[in-house]
């Protein structure tokens, strides 16, 4: 397929991490790419605004419009992408990247965390997905990408945080519905999962620094997401795609150029082992 070159590309939680490299690499190609996120003034420990990465966009190559979103609020959700569809004449491709974690056990986790998980991943996901569909309907090769893991239910991905498995694969079975419901539209709905622990903010604030110095830069998960959003929607949907698997098959072979430490043994993400 062709590249994203005037696609309009609606990604949640673009303020930093995975969701603003996937944002700038779509720019890239010279894609609309409609920057939401909470963060609209600088943030004390967190870098990055939707301002900042709208005018990182521009500057790679694309059209930007930054809006500032709470996933949590199904009428704000509608509204942005009601003014993002307006702005760029629709919406080819959404992206549902905005996620929140907390890794604790049953015990620990409080009914406030439990619900911004439930809010932010499964919630928001579904709701997106479905304020964006219509329009999605209308696109030429329409995409839905979410960053969520391969459904698996061995208990062993549970027990150690509950709650955030079962916020993290409500994404995933969005995703396994919607590409069936879907297929006949034509729009591909998939997900993405990354081999490895990604050096974003939540890896930084939630594990030892040994687990950062054992990631990969985010970039690895962008470049994988551009495969996958550049492929055909009609023989592209219902996958679990790994981020290293997308990309050797794409034909890259370095992935020391991804590693945060190169030379570090790496670690495996949660949902897909320990070390390797």
């Amino acid at each position: 397929m062709a590249g994203l070159r005037g696609k309009a590309i609606f990604i949640t939680g673009a303020t930093r991490g995975i969701g603003r490299e996937i944002a700038l690499r779509c720019a890239r190609d010279g894609a609309n790419v409609v920057v939401t996120g909470k963060t609209a003034e600088a943030h004390p420990k967190l870098d990055g605004t939707i301002h900042s990465v709208a005018a990182e966009v521009e500057q790679a190559g694309g059209e930007a419009l930054a809006i500032q979103l709470d996933v949590r609020d199904e009428a704000a959700i509608k509204a942005a992408v009601e003014r993002a569809a307006q702005h760029f004449g629709g919406i080819d491709l959404l992206v549902n990247n905005a996620s929140a974690i907390s890794m604790t056990p049953t015990l620990d986790t409080p009914a406030k965390k439990l619900d911004l998980m439930w809010q932010v991943n499964m919630r928001a996901t579904f709701l997106a997905s479905q304020a964006c569909i219509p329009l999605l309907k209308k696109s030429a090769n329409p995409h839905i990408l979410t960053l969520s893991p391969p459904l698996n239910l061995d208990a062993k991905w549970f027990a150690p945080h509950v709650a955030y498995s079962i916020s993290k694969y409500g994404m995933s079975l969005c995703a396994l519905g919607m590409a069936r419901e879907f297929a006949a539209d034509g729009i591909a709905v998939n997900c993405l999962w990354p081999r490895t622990t990604i050096a974003t903010a939540a890896i930084e604030y939630n594990f030892p620094e040994a687990v950062l110095r054992a990631s990969r830069k985010p970039v690895i998960v962008a470049d994988a997401a551009y495969c996958i959003l550049t492929r055909d929607s009609r023989t592209c949907s219902g996958n679990f795609f790994v981020d290293e698997d997308v990309l050797r098959e794409a034909g890259v072979t370095d992935f020391e150029q991804y590693a945060v430490a190169p030379g570090t043994a790496l670690c495996s993400d949660l949902f897909l082992g320990h070390f390797y």
